[in-house]
């Protein structure tokens, strides 16, 4: 992406004011503002900690799959997608070595449940956040939630059936110990959890002013600005989080907003939306899923955003476009960068899931799903 935004720039096609123009500044923000609190999280251990209190509940594998799904799922929707990927793929590698299990039926287990829980959420990844600045809708957790919620809640109860029919997870009942992790760092850790703390009030104050009910309104960024504050004046290791965050995704984003700006600017794209041919749930929904294997989800909205930020596509239109573009991650390992985080994660613990294995589950998954979105979209618009 950083390649295709310097050829552009250096051969004319887009001047460095118009470049300088596309960038989002609510979605960079927003991005390094979560980054911060995630890196935070996991640098103390307190996300860990969290975690395995949860999971401590679990008593079967198939209880254990129920809790990776809907769980980590919950996490994804609040946290990002791509940060719980980093911090939960040894952890559901040592609760399946507990429980078991299938080590890589519980890796796909939480590729799902990464995917699927981030959907109804306009926080819960990157093409969300994406798709709520174009579209500016006043109450954006409402509304991603009253589109999309049920039919997530559907497609995660389709995938613990899909699992346990491929996997067999099934083991005694008696009660498997799960130690506690150690918080590495104590500070840090009630830091980071003040953080977690205002991502959870300042959303539901956003939620709340979306009704009128609180009297202010303020952007998404907003919410990871404050977030973030706690970690970067209080902690000590604020300069270590900062190194070790996720630059190369934020470094994506500025190369993408200037390439697909270059790319509008070109008049393709509008003359593709203009025939019409991707207007309807079905084809925006389907296209987003399919093309997102090959160009990304996160390029593949931004192209969208002539629509999108002028009135052209009706809000379900706009959700499918979100539902289908992050449901691309259920069918191939290609589908979602958390994908091949986990992947590469699980390789460095010995563990190698391939493209087939992945794709014996994203097959059927990604189809009943799919339908269960576009019947839902199809019937609220």
């Amino acid at each position: 992406m950083l390649f295709g935004a310097v050829i552009v720039l250096i051969t004319g096609q887009i001047s460095p004011g118009e470049a300088l123009d596309s960038i989002n500044p609510e979605v960079m923000i927003f991005l390094f503002g979560m980054f911060v609190v995630g890196g935070a999280l996991v640098e103390s251990g307190s996300l860990s900690a969290i975690a395995y209190s949860f999971f401590r509940h679990a008593r079967t594998g198939n209880q254990l799959i129920l809790f990776i799904l809907f769980g980590l799922g919950f996490f994804s929707a609040v946290l990002m997608n791509d940060t719980i990927a980093v911090i939960a793929t040894p952890l559901v590698l040592a609760l399946a070595s507990a429980f078991g299990v299938s080590p890589k039926g519980t890796l796909l287990a939480l590729c799902t449940a990464i995917t699927l829980g981030s959907i109804p959420s306009p926080i819960g990844n990157p093409q969300n956040v994406l798709v709520a600045s174009y579209a500016g809708f006043a109450n954006p957790f409402v509304t991603f939630g009253a589109y999309l919620a049920i039919p997530t809640l559907i497609s995660l109860v389709i995938a613990y059936l899909l699992l346990g029919w491929l996997y067999r997870f099934s083991s005694s009942g008696e009660q498997v110990q799960i130690p506690l992790p150690e918080i590495k760092d104590p500070a840090l850790a009630r830091l980071a959890k003040i953080s977690l703390l205002l991502v959870f009030s300042l959303s539901g104050l956003k939620i709340l002013a979306g009704f009128g009910i609180f009297p202010f309104t303020f952007p998404l960024s907003l919410i990871a600005v404050i977030a973030a504050l706690p970690v970067l004046l209080g902690s000590r290791k604020r300069f270590r989080i900062l190194a070790s965050m996720d630059w190369g995704t934020l470094v994506f984003f500025v190369s993408m907003f200037i390439l697909m700006e270059s790319v509008y600017l070109s008049g393709i794209i509008q003359q593709f939306l203009s025939a019409g041919t991707i207007t309807g749930i079905p084809a925006i929904f389907w296209a987003s899923v399919l093309v997102s294997q090959l160009v990304s989800n996160v390029p593949f909205v931004a192209l969208f955003y002539p629509l999108i930020a002028g009135g052209g596509l009706p809000t379900a239109q706009i959700l499918a476009l979100a539902a289908g573009s992050t449901l691309a991650g259920t069918l191939t390992i290609l589908g979602a960068a958390s994908n091949v985080i986990v992947i590469q994660s699980a390789e460095r613990h010995g563990i190698e899931l391939s493209f087939w294995e992945f794709l014996r589950l994203g097959i059927p998954l990604t189809a009943l799903s799919g339908a269960v979105y576009v019947i839902f979209l199809m019937l609220a618009a």
